[in-house]
């Protein structure tokens, strides 16, 4: 049970989630890679003199297969269990439909609550778990924020949200 958490207060319908069941979620982001931004190069006329010649190897030689829907599947397992995963917290405060009279979201901990203005809430990134681990110690979530600041400081030991 230590992984449930609540959405409550000035909200239509108040919500538990369990943070345990995300690992399932297609909506899971990789974290490891969530905050890295890619460089969009040009391609330079070295780049495309190689992809030429593995074309006309692959013409003469014949290509390797893809990978089966095992390897996929295999990979895929691997990933989870080695992996650190969030979600966006933005479904989840949709569907508790706030009233229109709330302007802010009280994130509840064990050490005091923080409050953030509503709007900011939807962007929020709830990490459930780190390295294929849950967040047992601290958890169940950790909070960030969209533009990673507080990678290395999450807000920790989240009880519940409340909406005010």
């Amino acid at each position: 049970m230590d992984s449930i958490m609540s959405i409550k207060g000035k909200v239509k319908f108040p919500i538990t989630l369990d943070a345990g069941v995300w690992i399932f979620d297609d909506r899971r982001i990789d974290l490891n890679t969530y905050f890295v931004q890619e460089k969009h190069e040009e391609v330079d006329e070295e780049e495309f003199t190689v992809v030429s010649k593995h074309w006309d190897r692959v013409i003469k030689e014949g290509a390797v297969s893809p990978p089966t829907l095992k390897s996929e599947r295999q990979f895929e397992k691997v990933k989870v269990l080695t992996g650190t995963f969030g979600i966006m917290f933005d479904p989840f405060l949709k569907n508790a439909e706030p009233l229109e009279e709330a302007s802010s979201l009280v994130i509840e901990t064990n050490t005091g609550d923080i409050s953030i203005p509503l709007e900011e809430g939807y962007s929020l990134i709830l990490q459930y778990s780190k390295e294929g681990k849950p967040l047992r110690e601290d958890g169940p979530v950790h909070i960030l924020y969209p533009d990673g600041s507080n990678q290395n400081n999450p807000i920790k030991n989240v009880k519940a949200f409340r909406v005010e």
